[in-house]
């Protein structure tokens, strides 16, 4: 007897999957290609009946149409080969039995065409209008969710919460009741078409039986056996579809005795799992659509191996949409919307923004990635591996702005060639050809947004010689004797925007590309914030200090400056680099190291730039006393003896400096 081998599974109907739904266009594709074939083969029955004085033609064409069951190529055609054999003996019989009278007009529309017009108007059309009631449901359900994923996280309301979680949970059970009966019905058309397609042959047969009685014993003896098993298999498919249609009915009763927390986003009691390597659900993508504007995109993501896929509805497979190997995930504030996290690829050159339906998903989602960019699936236990790792699973579902120096792995920056000339006036000799990107950084260095820097990013500053900053905002005892002795103080009010470890501190390229990292990386991870602060240079060091407190948060010896330069294209931005010493491999005078710290500026970061070479040219000129005369003679002074440069950049933005702010500018 033939079986059905495809069905549509009631337990998925909930989950919606585009699995399911990719299943269900096939199913739908069948149904579809049963109608355009119901509609020809009773058309044909009807010209059957109608063409009375032209029966013999009738029942040849008739003959032919049932042989192109065979060519139909349904979708879900397995199963069908007792049908199509059957149909090819029924069309073999009604060749014979080409000249029928009129008499049998009444027995052909009773038997053979009625069936058919009922299997077309009652079980078709059903199907057609589940489908539209389907469609609605699964259109009224993506609204409530839309809805739903718009809810404000800072300005929460608990009412209107209510009011749409509500709407959600109505939607999604309406759907639920809509895609199990419309399920439901395309199962039960696999038996209904196979019945529908050998029942009103049937009943033409006996027709033809019954009105050449006498005159067809030997047909009917030699058919009565064929006759007797088609009756047999409708009987029996008739059986397997009330049984099936039983079981389905039950099943359906009891998916839909769950809580109507079922249907409910954000309430899932079970704990987060940590130690995922795979995942799959649908998400919310941030798409742009315009240079500011951006649209929300509901998909279905899963992963394979170390990759992320994309599945659109109805689609037969999903896409790679980014590789997550090495990859970074972290919480990102997006939009005022909740359950919002951030995957960047390694390079730092793409990322995406996705958004969970619930906490628990979006905690899931975070750690599963974490752990796949970890490459834990590819060792022989990864879920022992994703156990161990689980602490910094968890660390990476808390929002960051700022990065912070990692304390492993970290790559140190190469130590200073020997006999290397530092250059003066912020001027270097150009090299015959520009340096790589990774000769002057290394590759992966982390860079420090915060102004207020880790202690041991300038250690090497303070066992050098630097002036000390204490911890609490105090400045030593000297500082203010030390400013009083300086030939030079100048003012700039200044933007901090990050620093970072480079390789070599004697070349302009080396900060132009430290620019261009910083710059990048605070684009990508949508780092805006920036803390404005005064930069003093002086004779003798560059300090920045709170414009507020007029604590000075960091100084540095102006002989520990080896290069400064201004952007080439985007004058406010200026950079320096900073030597220190590293005295990690135990040496008594330590190894050469080189930050760089990029800033913004009020004004042309030229200006910084200059007043910093007229700086060193006031320390190179104090070893000669006749070259200092010579300076001080070219450049004003003021009554004090100090140099005297024409305006204030940061007169408007300090009061406690005011004073010093008004002897120079850059």
């Amino acid at each position: 007897m033939p079986a059905v081998h495809h069905k549509l599974l009631l337990e998925e109907a909930l989950q919606d999957s585009p699995q399911t739904r990719s299943l269900l266009s096939v199913f739908e594709e069948d149904a579809g290609t049963l109608t355009d074939y119901t509609n020809q083969l009773l058309q044909t029955m009807q010209r059957v009946f109608g063409a009375q004085s032209e029966m013999g033609l009738a029942t040849e064409q008739l003959s032919k149409q049932l042989l192109e069951y065979e060519k139909q190529n349904f979708a879900l055609g397995k199963g069908d080969e007792e049908v199509i054999s059957t149909l090819q003996h029924f069309a073999k019989t009604v060749e014979e039995l080409n000249t029928l009278h009129a008499e049998l007009a009444t027995l052909i529309a009773d038997r053979m065409v009625y069936p058919m017009i009922q299997f077309r108007e009652k079980d078709l059309t059903e199907i057609s209008t589940l489908k539209e009631i389907f469609g609605i449901a699964s259109d009224e359900h993506e609204a409530a969710m839309v809805k739903y994923s718009r809810l404000p996280k800072k300005r929460e309301n608990e009412k209107i919460k209510a009011e749409v979680v509500n709407e959600v949970a109505f939607a999604r059970r309406k759907q639920h009741q809509a895609s199990m009966q419309y399920y439901c019905a395309l199962n039960a058309l696999q038996y209904r078409k196979r019945v529908a397609m050998l029942e009103p042959m049937l009943g033409y047969t006996h027709a033809q039986i019954n009105f050449f009685k006498k005159g067809m014993d030997l047909v009917s003896k030699k058919m009565d056996s064929f006759l007797s098993s088609v009756s047999s298999m409708t009987q029996s498919i008739q059986a397997q579809l009330d049984s099936e249609a039983e079981n389905m009915r039950l099943t359906q009763r009891e998916l839909l005795s769950v809580e109507d927390t079922v249907y409910m986003p954000d309430r899932d009691q079970d704990p987060v799992n940590r130690t995922l390597i795979q995942k799959a659900g649908y998400l919310n993508i941030r798409n742009k659509t315009g240079l500011v504007t951006t649209a929300w995109d509901r998909l279905y993501f899963f992963t394979q191996g170390g990759n992320l896929m994309c599945q659109p509805r109805g689609a037969v497979a999903g896409g790679m949409i980014m590789d997550l190997d090495n990859s970074s995930v972290m919480a990102v504030e997006c939009e005022d919307r909740r359950y919002c996290f951030q995957i960047t690829s390694p390079s730092g050159k793409t990322s995406l923004i996705l958004q969970a339906e619930s906490k628990k998903e979006y905690e899931e989602w975070i750690c599963t990635l974490n752990n796949i960019s970890r490459q834990i699936y590819l060792t022989d236990n990864p879920e022992a591996v994703a156990i161990r790792l689980n602490q910094t699973a968890i660390q990476a579902v808390t929002p960051i702005t700022s990065f912070e120096k990692r304390q492993e792995g970290s790559p140190n920056p190469d130590r200073a060639k020997p006999g290397g000339v530092v250059a003066s006036g912020g001027a270097s000799q150009k090299p015959a050809a520009a340096p790589e990107p990774e000769d002057l950084i290394a590759p992966g260095t982390p860079i420090q947004f915060d102004i207020m820097l880790p202690a041991s990013e300038f250690q090497d500053q303070n066992r050098a010689g630097g002036r000390r900053t204490n911890p609490f905002g105090e400045t030593e005892e000297d500082s203010s004797s030390d400013s009083d002795d300086s030939l030079l103080q100048q003012v700039f009010a200044v933007r901090f925007l990050g620093s970072m470890a480079v390789r070599s501190g004697h070349t302009r390229e080396v900060i132009y590309e430290a620019m261009r990292q910083v710059l990048a990386a605070r684009a990508i991870h949508n780092i805006f914030k920036t803390t404005e602060s005064h930069l003093m240079v002086s004779s003798n060091s560059l300090r920045l200090i709170d414009p507020q407190t007029q604590v000075t948060r960091i100084s540095f010896q102006l002989g520990d400056v080896t290069q400064f330069a201004a952007h080439q294209e985007n004058g406010r931005l200026m950079g320096f680099v900073v030597e220190g010493r590293d005295w990690s491999r135990g040496e008594e005078e330590g190894t050469p190291s080189f930050s760089a710290f990029v800033f913004e500026s009020n004004t042309e970061g030229e200006k910084v730039c200059y007043t910093i070479n007229l700086a060193k040219e006031i320390i190179e000129a104090k070893k000669d006393p006749e070259a200092l005369a010579q300076l001080m003679k070219s450049m004003p002074l003021t009554n004090d003896g100090k140099f005297l440069l024409l305006e204030s950049d940061s007169g408007n933005t300090s009061n406690g400096g005011a004073e010093e702010d008004l002897e120079s500018e850059a």
